[in-house]
C-alpha cells in the first residue's frame, strides 16, 4: 500500500508531520509513504526505504494551473500511489487531489477545524482546540489508517555535521537557543525585552546562546549578540541540517510561536514558546511539551486574547497588552518556576 501525503508548507507545519508518519511506519509494516514537500524540508524525515520526498518544482515546471496537472502526471509517472491523504486543503493540493480521485485513487482530507478557530478569536468559545498533529492523525484514520503519533523525538539529527561541530565547541555549561522573531508582529515579544531577558540570565548563570533565524533577519541578530556577551549567531550561516543538529544540543530554546519552536521540540528540545496575540489553545503549540513552558498572560487576565490563529493583523486595543505585560523580570520568573535553569 502506498500513500502519497500532500503538506507543501509551511516549515513549522511540514515538520509537525514527523511525529504522524514515525508513527505510521511503525504501526503499518506494509506501508509505503510518498511525502509531497518542498525540497528544503527534507531533513526534516528519516532515511527509510519506505518514505520517499517527492519535491515538487512550484518556481517552473509544476507552476500555476498547468504545472499542477504535470505534478500529477510525474507523481503517477513514477509511482503507483493507493490513497492521496491531503493533510494541506490549499487550493493547488484541492485541485491535485481532484485529480486523482478522477482518476479513481481514493482521497482523505485533513478537517483543519476552520469554525472552531473563528469562535476562539471572536471569544465565543475558549477552548483548547485540537493540536495539528492529532488533525494530520484524524485524516489517516478516515483513510483507514489509524495512527498514534511518536512521542518521541520525531527528527532524526545527524550531529556530525561540521557546520554544527564548530558552534558546538563555544557551548558552555547551559545553552540556551534564542530564537525572537515571527513571520508576524503579533507573535512577537519586542527585542529589547528579549535583551534584556538575555542579559539577566547571563547574570545569574553561565550561559552560551545560539541566536537562530532566517537569512533576512541575521543583521538584526547580529546587533543583539553584540550587545549580550556570550553569543553565537547562526542565522543564515548554516543549512537545515546543521541548525537541527545544533537544536538537539541545546539545553532548551526560547522561541516565539514559530517554525523555530516546532523543530526544536521535534529534535527532542525542551522549549519555552512565548505567546501574544495566538495562543496554544489554537492547536499549534509546541509538540508534547509541558504547559508551563508555554508562556502566555491568561486569556482570563487580558480576554481578548487570543486575537487571531496564525498572527495576522494589528494589536486592537493599539498597546500589545499580550507582549508588553510579559516584562523581562516575569519571565525570568517564569523560566526559573520550570527548573530548567539549574
Amino acid at each position: 500500500m502506498r500513500l502519497l501525503v500532500i503538506r507543501a508548507s509551511a516549515m513549522g507545519d511540514v515538520a509537525l508531520v514527523t511525529p504522524v508518519l514515525n508513527g505510521l511506519l511503525d504501526k503499518y509494516p506494509d506501508v509505503e509513504v510518498v511525502m509531497l514537500t518542498r525540497s528544503t524540508f527534507k531533513p526534516f524525515f528519516s532515511e527509510s526505504s519506505r518514505l520517499k520526498i517527492f519535491a515538487p518544482d512550484f518556481k517552473d515546471r509544476h507552476k500555476g494551473i498547468a504545472g499542477i496537472f504535470r505534478l500529477y502526471n510525474d507523481i503517477k509517472k513514477t509511482n503507483n500511489i493507493d490513497y492521496v491523504i491531503d493533510i494541506h486543503d490549499v487550493l493547488r493540493s484541492k485541485i491535485l487531489r481532484t485529480l486523482f480521485r478522477a482518476g479513481g485513487t481514493p482521497v482523505s482530507v485533513i478537517d483543519k477545524g476552520r469554525k472552531e478557530k473563528i469562535e476562539l478569536i471572536t471569544g465565543k468559545r475558549k477552548i483548547q482546540l485540537k493540536h495539528s498533529v492529532i488533525r494530520y492523525c484524524d485524516a489517516f484514520s478516515k483513510a483507514g489508517f489509524p495512527v498514534e503519533p511518536s512521542e518521541k523525538q520525531s527528527i532524526a539529527v545527524k550531529t556530525n555535521t561540521p557546520a554544527a561541530g564548530e558552534v558546538l565547541k563555544s557551548f558552555r555549561t547551559i545553552n540556551i537557543g534564542i530564537a525572537p522573531y515571527a513571520l508576524h508582529m503579533l507573535k512577537m515579544w519586542p527585542e529589547e525585552n528579549m535583551i534584556l531577558l538575555m542579559k539577566k540570565i547571563l547574570e545569574d548563570r553561565d550561559v552560551c546562546f545560539v541566536l537562530f533565524g532566517g537569512r533576512e533577519e541575521a543583521s538584526r541578530l547580529e546587533n543583539i549578540k553584540e550587545l549580550v556577551p556570550g553569543t553565537v549567531n547562526i542565522a543564515g550561516k548554516l543549512d537545515l541540517e546543521s541548525e537541527l543538529a545544533v537544536m538537539s544540543r541545546l539545553s532548551f530554546m526560547i522561541a516565539m510561536d514559530s517554525s523555530n519552536m516546532h523543530m526544536a521540540a521535534l529534535t527532542g528540545t525542551k522549549v519555552i514558546s512565548i505567546w501574544g496575540g495566538t495562543d496554544p489553545f489554537g492547536g499549534f503549540g509546541a509538540w508534547m511539551q509541558p504547559d508551563n513552558y508555554a508562556i502566555r498572560i491568561s486569556v482570563d487576565e487580558l480576554t481578548c486574547r487570543p486575537c487571531t490563529i496564525f498572527g495576522k493583523g494589528e494589536c486592537k486595543r493599539g498597546d500589545f497588552a499580550c507582549m508588553n505585560w510579559l516584562t523581562p523580570d516575569r519571565l525570568f520568573e517564569m523560566i526559573k518556576e520550570t527548573g530548567l535553569l539549574r
